[in-house]
C-alpha cells in the first residue's frame, strides 16, 4: 500500500491544455503556411507606386502643416453642417430602429413560418450587403443631393445592423414564457408584446444607442458623396484647399462622437 502511494506521489502532475482549434498539426501548420504565402503574393502583386508614395509624404506634411492652427472663424457654417448631421443621424436611427423590429421578428426562425423567415432574412442581408457610401450614391442619384438621401441611406444601414442582432436575440429567448402565454390562449401578437418583446428590450435599447453613435459617424461619411451633413462641408473645404477649416471640421466631428459616447454611456448606466 505504501509502495503504491509513493508511486502516485512520484508520478508527474498532469496539466490540462486547451485543445487546438485544428487538431491535425499538418493541416494547422499548412494553413499558416498558406496564409503567409498569400500575404507575400498579395503584397508583391498589388500595383504599389513607391515613387508616388515617396512624393506624397512631403505633400502630406504640407497638408498637415496648413491645417494648424484650425480655423473656427466660419462657425456659422460649422454649426449648420453639424446640426444637419445630427438631424440626419437621429431621424435615421428612429426610423431604422422602428422598421428593424418587424423585420427582426420576420427573421427569427423560432416564431415565424419558414417563408416569412426567408423573406425577413433576405431583407436584412440586402440591407447589410453594401457600404453606406454605395447606398448613399444610389439615393443621391434617386432623390438628389441633400439630407433626404442621407436619412434614407442610414435608415437602410440601421435596419440591416439592428435587425440582424435583434433577430438573433429573439431566437435565444426563454421559450417557457411563450409556452405559458400559449397555455392561456393568447394570440400571436399578444405573445409578441408580453412574452417576446420584454425579453429583448434591454438589448434593443443598447443596440439603439450604439446605432445612434454609428449613424453620427456615418453621417459625416455619406455627406462626402452629397447626402447632406457636415461631410459635404468637409469635402468642399478640402476642394478649396482650406486645410485649416477642414481640420476644424474634423475636430468638431471628433467632439461630436465623444459627446455622443458620453451621453449613450450615461443612458445605459441609468437603464441597467
Amino acid at each position: 500500500m505504501a509502495r503504491s502511494d509513493s508511486a502516485r506521489s512520484a508520478s508527474p502532475a498532469r496539466v490540462w491544455h486547451k485543445p487546438p482549434f485544428i487538431a491535425n498539426p499538418w493541416l494547422r501548420y499548412g494553413l499558416w503556411l498558406g496564409v503567409l504565402i498569400y500575404l507575400v503574393w498579395a503584397l508583391g502583386s498589388l500595383p504599389f507606386n513607391w515613387e508616388r508614395i515617396s512624393e506624397g509624404l512631403p505633400r502630406a506634411s504640407r497638408i498637415f502643416g496648413g491645417g494648424f492652427p484650425p480655423d473656427f472663424s466660419r462657425s456659422g457654417l460649422l454649426l449648420t453642417g453639424f446640426k444637419e448631421s445630427l438631424q440626419i443621424a437621429i431621424l435615421a436611427t428612429l426610423l431604422g430602429v422602428l422598421l428593424s423590429i418587424p423585420f427582426a421578428v420576420m427573421a427569427a426562425k423560432n416564431i415565424v413560418p419558414k417563408p416569412v423567415y426567408l423573406f425577413g432574412r433576405a431583407v436584412i442581408i440586402v440591407s447589410r450587403s453594401f457600404h453606406p457610401v454605395i447606398v448613399a450614391i444610389l439615393f443621391v442619384a434617386a432623390v438628389g443631393f441633400g439630407p433626404l438621401a442621407g436619412i434614407l441611406t442610414l435608415t437602410v444601414y440601421s435596419i440591416g445592423f439592428v435587425g440582424k442582432l435583434l433577430a438573433e436575440e429573439i431566437e435565444e429567448i426563454d421559450w417557457g414564457q411563450v409556452e405559458a402565454m400559449k397555455a392561456t390562449g393568447a394570440g400571436y401578437f399578444a405573445i409578441l408584446v408580453y412574452a417576446v418583446f420584454p425579453q429583448i428590450l434591454p438589448r434593443q435599447v443598447g443596440l439603439s444607442m450604439y446605432q445612434l453613435d454609428s449613424n453620427l459617424r456615418a453621417s459625416a461619411v455619406v455627406g462626402i458623396v452629397g447626402a447632406g451633413g457636415i461631410g459635404a462641408t468637409l469635402m468642399n473645404a478640402f476642394g478649396r484647399y482650406d486645410y485649416d477649416f477642414a481640420f476644424a471640421i474634423l475636430l468638431v466631428i471628433i467632439a461630436m462622437i465623444l459627446v455622443s459616447e458620453g451621453i449613450s454611456g450615461w443612458i445605459r448606466k441609468r437603464i441597467w
